[in-house]
């Protein structure tokens, strides 16, 4: 089981560690320093003040310690997008299916938002599983470039309210 939580100032070591080895692997593939641990947070807080709100970023924490981060992100006044990444020692225990779940839920109540998107890496299909359990619907491919110029397939996924 897990439960989320708003992100705090001393969470910057907590994502140190989310955000090495095999969990950045699709992502930007770099380790997240201290200082860039603190400015996420930071960041985090800042956008939680704000009104309307434009993002919410909660920890996931299993048997109290946080294993991940997952953050929502109003792009239009009805349409979200869903992220997420969890530290690769707890891979495959279902943490981030249910993460997603409570954000979903969250989404399409509290934050009155009427579709989801999420996509993940072609070599992550574990993210795509996720996502069809929690029933989003692969819709498309969209390539995004990487830092040295390099176009990768992305896979696409959607939830319309249900």
């Amino acid at each position: 089981m897990v439960t989320l939580r708003a992100l705090g100032p001393d969470d910057a070591p907590a994502l140190t560690r989310i955000y090495s080895g095999a969990s950045i692997r699709h992502t930007t593939g770099k380790t997240l320093t201290l200082d860039q641990a603190h400015e996420k947070v930071r960041t985090a807080l800042a956008r939680a003040a704000e009104t309307p709100h434009a993002q919410w970023s909660w920890g996931i924490l299993a048997t109290d310690e946080m294993i991940g981060l997952i953050a929502l992100r109003r792009r239009t006044p009805t349409m979200g997008t869903l992220s997420y990444i969890l530290r690769e020692d707890t891979w495959g225990n279902g943490y981030a299916t249910e993460a997603v779940k409570h954000v979903v839920a969250f989404a399409f109540t509290t934050a009155g938002l009427e579709r989801l998107e999420a996509m993940h890496h072609p070599d992550n299909p574990a993210s795509g599983r996720v996502l069809t359990k929690v029933g989003f619907t692969r819709t498309v491919t969209s390539d995004r470039h990487t830092d040295d110029g390099t176009a990768v397939a992305y896979q696409v996924y959607v939830l319309p309210l249900p």
